[in-house]
């Protein structure tokens, strides 16, 4: 029971901005403000027994939410107050953790069996034992765990876009708002990368424990439950297997493809498409189409048709007949769609098809 409290109370006071430790102060982990004593008749304090223990739990009222908040908890037995609970300290993610020793250098947070530092140019000022804060833990240049209170720009298992800042030997350095930049090893890329792109990237933690980004996302996607056929949809091109499909990350979180039959343009991996959802398979994997509705794109490509005729004097040099690869060199657009927006010109008295071309009507 006292396990479930502690579990419970810590990670609910940690989805706030402002905490109060197990001395009454309230702590802000955005701006690193401490020591401000939140008024009197806007604490209240109840508490729980369990097996012997009280356990006391310190409650802000939101004024403007008119919501109560959890904040600091400890526990108390005989008139002694302790910090509870076993704090697992989490690679890779923004986590609340209590100080457990303050030193000349900075603060270790978590527990006195398991504990991080805080350098001291990162400490908030007025700061004690049983104090909470916010922070981010990763790994120094020194392969040590390390907390900051700055906020990366990924954390562990999601997928965001970031710059690289740096290509080396061992791979590309990737900006990602922390004083050490973060590695996507070469094995990790799909692509060439170079520097000042973005790409988008999942963090993950590799064989030896170190974070670092990869550019193979597809087992970080998910599944859309709410984009339906003919959706307008943006996405990245993540891989791309020649003569059968283009895989892209449909607004950067939901797994899908394009068929390369609906591909008429050179298209690279980690360029942002624009297209709609043609069809959602049964698994939930989205099929995206680079072209309107049939008959949106019938009228684009009629008037693309004409307009190139007219440039060219009045003959088009070819019929609906030609090879295929001859209507995607001059236009970009499969045989069927030549054929259906041919047929609109025709139906409209625009045109008409010599032997040998396609021809103004006079």
């Amino acid at each position: 029971m006292l396990a479930f409290l502690n579990t419970f109370m810590y990670n609910t006071a940690c989805r706030h901005d402002i905490g109060l430790s197990p001395s009454g102060k309230a702590l802000d982990s955005d701006s690193s403000t401490s020591g401000v004593r939140i008024p009197q008749a806007q604490l209240e304090t109840s508490r729980i027994t369990t097996r012997g223990f009280f356990v006391r739990v310190a409650m802000r009222i939101d004024m403007e939410r008119s919501q109560p908040c959890l904040h600091g908890n400890y526990y108390e037995r005989a008139g002694e107050a302790a910090s509870i609970g076993v704090v697992m300290i989490e690679l890779g993610k923004t986590q609340c953790l209590n100080i457990v020793k303050v030193t000349d250098f900075g603060v270790y947070l978590g527990t006195e069996e398991d504990k991080v530092l805080l350098p001291k140019k990162q400490v908030p000022e007025d700061v004690e034992v049983g104090d909470a804060l916010t922070v981010f833990v990763y790994r120094d240049s020194s392969d040590r765990l390390i907390a900051t209170t700055n906020k990366p720009k990924i954390q562990l298992g999601e997928l965001k876009r970031l710059k690289v800042s740096q290509v080396t030997g061992i791979g590309a350095f990737l900006d990602w708002g922390l004083e050490k930049d973060l590695l996507m090893p070469y094995k990790e890329q799909t692509t060439h990368v170079s520097e000042g792109s973005e790409y988008l990237v999942a963090l993950y933690i590799d064989k030896s424990g170190r974070l670092a980004a990869t550019m193979r996302i597809n087992k970080y996607l998910e599944k859309s439950e709410t984009l339906v056929k003919d959706s307008a949809v943006t996405g990245t091109i993540i891989g791309i297997t020649p003569d059968y499909r283009a895989y892209v990350a449909v607004e950067d979180k939901y797994d899908a493809f394009i068929p390369m039959s609906e591909v008429f343009e050179p298209i690279s991996v980690g360029e942002v498409i624009h297209g709609r959802v043609s069809r959602v398979r049964e698994d939930g994997k989205l099929v995206i189409s680079l072209k309107q509705k049939a008959y949106i794109q019938m009228d684009e490509d009629s008037v693309q048709i004409y307009d190139t005729i007219v440039k060219k004097g009045g003959s088009l040099g070819f019929t609906d007949k030609a090879d295929p690869e001859i209507i995607k060199k001059h236009f970009n657009m499969s045989k069927n769609a030549f054929k259906r927006a041919v047929g609109r010109l025709l139906k409209e008295g625009k045109i008409e098809i010599t032997q040998d071309s396609i021809v103004l009507k006079k």
